[in-house]
This record gives structure tokens, C-alpha cells and sequence, in this order.
């Protein structure tokens, strides 16, 4: 069975199926903040999120990372080396993207499991 969280008419934020969590592209609530400021809030709504399925960052299988400016890169990285679990890392990309709305700088697709 197929477990949805936060469904809306275009997506839901998160589907859990067969032990796997599934989470929506998570971008930052206050575009103002700088690239650490907009990272930290990404991966405080990734750890709520992982939360309410039942599962934690230690158990993340897959990180998909999208960045407007690769001249970003190390500020993101020195909030996610802070965050991420020690000995738990997982396999991640990173990649420049055009987002979808203006002042996003980061958003983050992460695959996890409970």
C-alpha cells in the first residue's frame, strides 16, 4: 500500500511504499536567507519529514541536490558536513538547476528508508 503525506491537487509532499520514503523536492520558506540559511531550512523540513514516516537522516539512501549557483556549493556543504549523519553519508548528487521561482537557491529530493 502506498502511504501519501500532504497530498495537494499537483503532489504530495512525501509517498512511503515498501519501506522506502519518497520526499517531494524540499526548497527553503524564506528565500532572503543566504545559501547556508536556505540549506539549514531544507534539511530541517527533510528531518521533519523523514520524522513523521518514521525514519531519520542516518537512514537516507539517496540525496539529490539542485543549486542555482554553483558558487554555492562549499557554503551548502559546510551546512550539510554539520548535518549529515557521521558514518552514515549516502550517496548524493549535486548539480546547477534553474528553479522554479526566483530567490530558491537549493532544493534538495532525498530517498530514504523507515
Amino acid at each position: 500500500m502506498i502511504q501519501r503525506f500532504d497530498v495537494g491537487p499537483r503532489m504530495s509532499e512525501m509517498a512511503v511504499y515498501k519501506g522506502t520514503i519518497y520526499l517531494a523536492g524540499q526548497v527553503a520558506d524564506d528565500v532572503t536567507q543566504d545559501i547556508a540559511g536556505q540549506t539549514r531550512q531544507v534539511l530541517a523540513m527533510v528531518d521533519t519529514l523523514l520524522a513523521r514516516a518514521g525514519s531519520d537522516k542516518s537512514k537516507i539512501l539517496m540525496a539529490q541536490i539542485f543549486l542555482v549557483d554553483l558558487a554555492d556549493f562549499d557554503g551548502m556543504n559546510v551546512v550539510w558536513d554539520a548535518w549529515v549523519s557521521n558514518g552514515h553519508t549516502p550517496p548524493r548528487a549535486t548539480v546547477q538547476a534553474q528553479l522554479a521561482k526566483p530567490g530558491w537557491k537549493i532544493e534538495m529530493v532525498v530517498t530514504a528508508a523507515v
